[in-house]
């Protein structure tokens, strides 16, 4: 399916939110997915990512996650300067302000006449995934992915200490969790962790976790595994498809 883009602007917490919006061309009701990049924000691979999965019939709404530091359409380097920059504007943005990003981008679509109001998911990939699985909080969310989410047995996301995993039970829709067996940044007794307290709370969920590194997904880096990436995607676009046409 052929697709259109474009950027908005949100306003949340007084701080103007670059929002990249990537939707199928033909017009029509589609389901919307809160899309959150990892630490780099919107460069070309996360974009290539939005793009492809607008192109399975969805609109998809990507935030410049540290739009109240960085300024509008900064794109992080991914090299070693790019890591700390990206990792400092995530320790210095409060968790709380992430929630209201969420709200935000959810009550754009609420208000989208493209969108269907009662299909709408999440997708997020390292710092996203643990944002995604944030956004699933949400009573509107349908549908989580959540590729190599980071720091969230740990809390590690913001400023203070992140209350996720204590906060499983809340999740209303169905996760799916995307693992990398190599990744040091989401290690076994985290995967593991992650599985248990979804089992605990009866979350309807599935794990998938492929002989892969961290941020497997992104083309431009040398960890990156087409074979496994398509794989994944395949797993991410079937779990999306039935869940939105129940």
């Amino acid at each position: 399916m052929q697709i259109t883009s474009r950027n908005i602007d949100l306003r949340v917490d007084d701080s103007l939110m670059r929002v990249y919006i990537a939707a199928p061309k033909p017009s029509g009701v589609y389901p919307g997915i809160v899309f959150y990049s990892d630490i780099y924000q919107l460069g070309g691979p996360i974009i290539r990512l939005a793009n492809y999965l607008a192109g399975y019939g969805y609109v998809v709404a990507a935030p410049e996650i540290f739009h109240r530091i960085e300024p509008i359409g900064q794109v992080i380097e991914p090299n070693d300067l790019g890591r700390m920059q990206g990792n400092d504007d995530a320790r210095r943005t409060a968790i709380e302000s992430y929630d209201r990003d969420a709200r935000a981008v959810i009550e754009f679509f609420k208000a989208e006449s493209s969108v269907a109001a009662d299909k709408i998911g999440t997708l997020g990939f390292c710092i996203g995934g643990h944002l995604a699985f944030r956004t699933a909080f949400q009573s509107e969310i349908k549908a989580s992915v959540c590729c190599y989410p980071t720091g969230v047995p740990s809390g590690k996301l913001g400023q203070g200490v992140a209350d996720t995993i204590q906060r499983v039970s809340e999740i209303k829709g169905e996760m799916l969790v995307v693992f990398g067996t190599r990744d040091p940044h989401t290690p076994e007794n985290d995967r593991q962790t992650i599985k248990n307290e979804l089992e605990k709370a009866n979350i309807p969920h599935k794990i998938v976790s492929y002989e892969a590194e961290h941020t497997f997904m992104r083309d431009d880096g040398y960890r990156y595994d087409p074979v496994v990436t398509t794989a994944a995607w395949s797993e991410i676009v079937e779990f999306l498809e039935r869940v939105f046409a129940a």
